[in-house]
């Protein structure tokens, strides 16, 4: 893939607004084996593999805002309520599963590894904040794992389309641990991909409870800090369970189930791994 000739966070938006949003290849064959087997296919079943892919997730949730009806007047965050809206043959008919990010990304495989690390990341966290939005009786707890699996969409795209350039931040920060990613991204790129990602998700008119749910500064409302935490824990732990950011992660994930740090613990890292961690001097 060549390397694309697109600068400035207008000129991405731009670029990425008329950009057919690429999907894994797996989405693609786990969605043609369910329309090859009436007894399987359901707007629940199709629902489970759109929510495994955060850009097909995207891609349906653009495509019902761009086809919105004027009689429509919630928003529809969630893939089953827009399968239903949409009817699930029109969702095949309409929005196809492809390109694959795989052939976006061809001759890119350093690159197209760390893609799907971000991917298996959000897996992670939505998990996690499915779990204790649960906990905590969020009765709306589908939004909430929706948003952490989106959280980091914007990477996404910019691993797809902007790959060398996503391999130098990389290189820089790993080189300089002390290095923001705000910082090296606006070096980078000029713009930070948090401020990519709030201007994607108003372009794209994406419901505004997403832009909420997945904005940290809101995070004094309980289910945007159960994002959050998700976020965080799945990012640090993707670095081992001996990441020395686990300890306060732990501390605010027992803040907010109201639980120990050490009960936080043990609720989410494995029991040989993370469990050895020593939590006194972090109180």
């Amino acid at each position: 893939m060549q390397q694309l000739n697109v600068t400035g966070l207008s000129g991405w938006i731009s670029f990425l607004s008329q950009t057919d949003i690429p999907v894994l290849k797996q989405t693609s064959r786990d969605l043609d084996t369910l329309r090859e087997d009436p007894h399987k296919l359901s707007a629940r079943a199709v629902a489970n593999v759109i929510a495994a892919d955060p850009m097909m997730t995207v891609k349906l949730l653009r495509y019902l805002q761009q086809h919105k009806h004027r009689s429509q007047t919630s928003e529809v965050v969630q893939a089953e309520q827009a399968l239903l809206m949409l009817g699930v043959e029109a969702f095949y008919d309409k929005i196809p599963a492809a390109p694959f990010v795989q052939d976006v990304m061809d001759g890119q495989m350093e690159a197209l590894v760390q893609l799907l690390h971000v991917v298996h990341r959000g897996h992670r966290a939505s998990e996690y904040a499915l779990d204790w939005a649960l906990r905590l009786n969020d009765l709306r707890f589908e939004e909430v794992r929706i948003a952490s699996l989106l959280h980091d969409v914007a990477e996404l795209f910019m691993w797809c389309f902007a790959p060398q350039d996503m391999l130098k931040i990389r290189a820089m920060q790993q080189q300089d641990k002390t290095l923001r990613s705000r910082a090296v991204q606006e070096q980078v790129f000029g713009f930070a991909l948090s401020d990519l990602q709030k201007e994607l998700v108003k372009e794209w008119g994406l419901p505004e409870l997403l832009l909420t749910l997945m904005n940290d500064s809101n995070a004094k409302m309980t289910r945007v800090r159960n994002v959050e935490l998700a976020v965080n824990l799945a990012r640090h732990s993707a670095n081992g369970w001996d990441d020395a950011a686990l300890p306060d992660d732990y501390r605010d994930i027992g803040q907010l189930l109201r639980i120990p740090a050490l009960d936080a613990m043990a609720l989410v890292a494995p029991p040989d791994d993370g469990a050895s961690c020593d939590l006194s001097k972090h109180h």
